[in-house]
């Protein structure tokens, strides 16, 4: 059955009342890691507007069913290049002209390593299509990227 855009938004929940539901920082390591990220990268590029940095914030990347079975996911950090640059409470797929991020990192540790291993490595490869993934351990200081080229991460 063929959905029109004007039905497929109508089933799209208002993005304005769409808050991030993600957990509280592993350990004040992480939260260090992901402000210095942050805090880097909103200097180096102070002068631009055309990007959005943040860190343990839910993407919301389906539709209202997803809100339902709370299949949504949010990395440690993510950054989406070419669009505005403002405050969000969320980051929004479809209130964002279908938008995914454009670099995603995520902070391992014992609690979150095998998911970000392999389910969030497999969703940001095959459903977000990111560009650029990379992990990183404070802990161990392992540091793996990757590179989407054609479908496949290398």
């Amino acid at each position: 059955m063929f959905v029109t855009a004007q039905q497929l938004e109508q089933q799209m929940p208002d993005a304005s009342r769409l808050l991030s539901d993600e957990p509280e920082m592993e350990s004040c390591l992480h939260y260090m890691q992901l402000l210095l990220l942050v805090t880097s990268l909103e200097w180096l590029w102070r002068d631009q507007n055309d990007f959005f940095i943040s860190a343990n914030l839910t993407i919301y990347f389906i539709s209202r069913q997803q809100l339902k079975n709370r299949e949504f996911r949010g990395p440690d950090f993510f950054l989406v290049k070419d669009t505005e640059k403002r405050p969000r409470t969320s980051w929004v797929v479809w209130e964002e002209d279908g938008h995914y991020p454009d670099l995603i990192i995520e902070l391992l540790s014992d609690s979150t390593a095998k998911v970000d291993l392999n389910l969030k490595k497999s969703l940001y490869e095959n459903r977000f299509h990111t560009p650029e993934y990379f992990w990183f351990s404070p802990e161990s200081l392992e540091f793996t990227g990757f590179k989407l080229v054609g479908n496949q991460y290398k």
